[in-house]
């Protein structure tokens, strides 16, 4: 079978399922896992103007969607050169990858009629499930299921260590200029990680809120994971940032707990490194629980 990924998140578990050698086509955002994304051929390219701030990405993507434009689009004479049997695509968000619609007018229109397969999990158990969807989507449902095991004895692991101890408060920014709060599976990791999201509402979108609303949170930990950027990325544009008034009260200020991690690999994208994200956040907590690890990056 030949695979063409629209989703980073689906690569890594195509992937992850053992089945990197039916990939023929990726995403230009797919980069994990090096060695087998950096040859593929990209079918996707962004409308988006690179060397952007955060401020004006979030205008740019405004405008474009108000005006019902894609922010992402098809190579669509590449697509069909690599002659695709399955087209794994997304329709939980609408800045995230190529509309759903446009995969299915460009898909039907394909040789061979390939199959698209659309993923949309708003959840740790969506993400779960879209595992299981690939994998039978491929015919190897028992390879879902073994990964789908692995990657559950690994959270109760998580859940063991962290029994019992106290939830600091925590504020998790999927966004920074606006700040929008993390959501869709944001919350559920930072539970099982032993902490307590004090504004991300589970299994529901990431939504804008005013520097007010997170001061009056009084977090005791504050995680800057801006969509689609690596640790580093999101620590250089946070220190380019204005600090809002009050900012230097809040506890997490205080207690200097104001996290940049590394989105694209373990909060942003709905893949199994979610799991290596939990245990990220878990150290990074409870680094107590943890003596011989560390703390996240």
């Amino acid at each position: 079978m030949r695979i063409v990924s629209l989703l980073p998140s689906a690569t890594e578990i195509v992937c992850e399922l053992g089945l990197a050698d039916m990939l023929v086509g990726v995403s230009h955002e797919c980069d994990y896992p090096p060695d087998v994304v950096a040859d593929l051929p990209r079918v996707t390219y962004s409308a988006i103007p690179h060397g952007l701030s955060s401020a004006e990405i979030d205008q740019v993507v405004s405008a474009r969607l108000a005006r019902g434009e894609s922010l992402y689009l098809l190579d669509e004479a590449l697509l069909a050169d690599v002659q695709p049997d399955l087209v794994i695509t997304q329709e939980l968000c609408d800045v995230c990858a190529v509309s759903f619609a446009d995969v299915c007018v460009v898909a039907a229109q394909l040789p061979g009629n390939p199959r698209v397969v659309s993923l949309a999990p708003p959840n740790l158990d969506g993400i779960f499930s879209d595992v299981l969807t690939i994998a039978e989507a491929v015919g190897v449902p028992e390879r879902g299921r073994r990964l789908n095991e692995r990657l559950s004895q690994r959270l109760d692991g998580v859940r063991r260590a962290v029994a019992g101890q106290p939830r600091p408060g925590v504020v998790a920014l999927e966004w920074l200029d606006p700040p929008f709060i993390g959501g869709h599976w944001v919350p559920e990791m930072i539970h099982l990680a032993g902490g307590r999201d004090l504004l991300g509402r589970a299994g529901e979108r990431s939504f804008r809120v005013r520097w007010e609303d997170v001061l009056c949170a009084q977090p005791d930990v504050v995680l800057l994971i801006p969509c689609g950027y690596s640790a580093e990325a999101a620590q250089r544009e946070w220190d380019a940032l204005p600090r809002p008034p009050g900012w230097f009260d809040i506890p997490a200020a205080r207690k200097g707990q104001v996290y940049a991690l590394d989105a694209n690999s373990y909060c942003s994208r709905p893949a199994p490194r979610v799991v290596d994200g939990v245990e990220h956040l878990a150290r990074l907590l409870h680094p107590a629980c943890f003596p011989q690890e560390g703390t996240a990056q």
